[in-house]
């Protein structure tokens, strides 16, 4: 396997590949945000000059010395503030991350969470050490799978995310020049659609099944055919062993798996 790609071995024991974020797509985005942070500070600096103007009353009878230390607070609430709530509650990117088309996940393949997203911005500041990240650099150089120092503490990755490829003939997808002479025809019914479990077999399973169904869903194009089938073959035994629904006659599994995740969703919204 490819030192830029990541090998993550699922709870149901099926190893997915996914490609590494380099060093020069973690610039761009970190390019990007300092753009978008350094706007957000001149704003803030505006704001600080308006209140802490001579006369304000604003940090009235504080200590200098105390004023200082608020601004620096501040300055620092914003820097890591920034990268540290919008990687946790936006998927595992910031602007500059989503323009570079990478996001951090955690080592088991998994979405990170607040925890670890202050954990590794936190350490983002002895990545920094002594400039432009160069302990972040150094690091990312030796470890096997590029993480800098706040990934090494926080156990996060950074990851490429998988290319969604457009028609080369436009979103339409015509490749001559009389298609648009005829009526386009009615989009086929997704397979899944048309079947019903039955509601007694799905409120036995819980949001966490669901989960486990939507990873399936969102990770399988980036698998072989042969781990695709296997996988979907072990959730469906565990969904049946849980539940006691069957797979109706003539439906695939993971056709399915989709009926499954379709009422899941259904019941999680009427509830």
């Amino acid at each position: 396997m490819s030192t830029d790609q990541l090998s993550i071995e699922t709870p149901e024991l099926v190893a997915i590949e996914m490609p590494l974020a380099g060093i020069g797509s973690r610039f761009i985005a970190l390019l990007v945000d300092y753009l978008i942070w350094g706007a957000g500070f001149l704003v803030l600096s505006v704001l600080l000059a308006i209140f802490l103007k001579p006369g304000s009353l604003a940090f009235t009878g504080v200590p200098e010395q105390w004023a200082i230390a608020a601004v620096i607070f501040i300055i620092f609430l914003l820097n890591w503030g920034y990268f540290t709530l919008f990687e946790a509650f936006w998927n595992g990117q910031t602007p500059g991350k989503r323009v570079a088309r990478i996001r951090v996940i955690q080592r088991s393949g998994r979405a990170i969470g607040l925890f670890e997203s202050m954990a590794r911005n936190l350490v983002r500041y002895v990545d920094q050490i002594p400039f432009f990240y160069a302990v972040g650099v150094i690091a990312m150089f030796v470890t096997r799978q590029h993480q800098r120092l706040g990934d090494l503490a926080a156990g996060t990755l950074v990851v490429r995310d998988r290319e969604v490829e457009s028609p080369l003939w436009g979103d339409s997808g015509a490749r001559t020049f009389t298609s648009q002479i005829f009526a386009p025809s009615a989009p086929v019914p997704e397979p899944h659609t048309a079947l019903t479990l039955p509601a007694t077999g799905i409120a036995k399973l819980s949001a966490a099944d669901l989960g486990v169904l939507e990873g399936f869903f969102s990770r399988r194009l980036d698998m072989s055919l042969s781990t695709r089938q296997a996988l979907a073959l072990r959730i469906a035994s565990a969904i049946q062993a849980k539940s006691g629904l069957e797979p109706p006659a003539g439906a695939s599994i993971e056709t399915f798996l989709e009926a499954t995740a379709r009422q899941l969703r259904d019941l999680a919204r009427l509830q």
